[in-house]
């Protein structure tokens, strides 16, 4: 099994868990982001597994998905919270069952990207240990990320990066020192752009911080009150803004 295949199935242990534990009101209160409840947050999940699952299964067969199909799932889990973990389970286990013979030369379409299957589950990682912390932060005030996700999905963020940051209007770049695990990185902003890039080891990083804040931050999932102790000041509220969360 993979790395990034066991990470997953960590996470996905951990949500299973999560939610085993709660009640009826606590389905209904609001998640992170506020505008969610843990049940519309649930309902991401599981319609994302939904169409993944497809997507993937039609990819193995050598066969298009449907040009419709995303809406119809999107259409049909409106608030269906109850089902989000059967259909977690599921693609976790059609990712699980799959043979190296099926995976030789797989790729997989989405939007803009063809990814090989790592990628595929990188990416069902990146979403889903972020969503599990959603829920989970609402019952645990300090609830950090799945220690097994971290390593896997600090180097795969720079994609998110790109897609949710927003450029202030000015050339600047600012370095970043990671920890657990150490990365060197540098957020680049130009007048229409965001990227997280790969940063020479040595140079002076005004922001240090545990990876597994930084992958939240990129989330817009840093706000004062769910940051790790002793990192403040106008460099992370300057990133705060670039990286507003969606």
């Amino acid at each position: 099994m993979s790395e990034e295949l066991a990470a997953l199935h960590a996470s996905v242990d951990q949500l299973h868990r999560i939610v085993a534990g709660l009640g009826p009101d606590q389905i209904r209160q609001p998640a992170y982001p506020t505008e969610w409840t843990v049940a519309d947050t649930l309902s991401h999940i599981g319609s994302g597994a939904v169409i993944m699952r497809r997507g993937f299964e039609d990819a193995l067969a050598g066969r298009d998905t449907p040009g419709d199909f995303n809406q119809s799932v999107w259409d049909e889990w409106n608030d269906q919270a109850a089902d989000a973990l059967v259909a977690d389970a599921a693609l976790l286990a059609a990712l699980e069952s799959a043979t190296e013979e099926q995976l030789e030369g797989f790729h997989f379409s989405m939007g803009p990207m063809t990814l090989d299957f790592d990628g595929v589950v990188g990416l069902r990682l990146g979403e889903h240990v972020v969503h599990t912390w959603d829920i989970e932060v609402v019952l645990d005030a300090g609830a950090t990320l799945t220690a097994e996700a971290v390593p896997i999905v600090i180097d795969r963020v720079a994609v998110i990066a790109g897609f949710a940051g927003r450029s202030p209007g000015t050339d600047t770049v600012v370095p970043i020192l990671t920890s657990e695990p150490e990365r060197h990185l540098s957020v680049v902003m130009t007048p229409d752009s965001v990227s997280l890039d790969p940063a020479e080891p040595g140079a002076d990083a005004p922001l240090a911080l545990p990876a597994e804040a930084l992958i939240r931050l990129v989330y817009g999932r840093l706000d004062p009150d769910h940051t790790p102790a002793g990192i403040g000041g106008p460099v992370i509220e300057q990133l705060r803004l670039v990286f507003p969360g969606f």
